[in-house]
């Protein structure tokens, strides 16, 4: 499939703002674009919806989550690793 404007979106914008869109951070016109283009292309919605989906699900923490000053060690971690 190949990249397509809809709704004055090519498909590229749309997957840069996807983090945006999940948050609830866009702006009104974003979210009005995105969402436009969303309702136009259905590679977009697809993909948007699993991408949604994936993030919703690692956001809820396991029931056997580690203790949260092992997480907030690993997070320490990994932001000083980034860095």
């Amino acid at each position: 499939m190949g990249e397509r404007n809809v709704g004055g979106l090519w498909c590229r914008e749309v997957l840069g703002l996807l983090d945006r869109y999940v948050d609830g951070t866009l702006e009104a016109d974003e979210l009005a674009s995105v969402q436009a283009h969303v309702r136009g292309c259905d590679h977009c919605a697809r993909f948007g919806g699993a991408y949604a989906r994936v993030v919703s699900a690692l956001r809820v923490p396991p029931e056997d989550a580690p203790p949260a000053a092992v997480m907030d060690r690993l997070t320490a971690r990994l932001r000083a690793h980034r860095s």
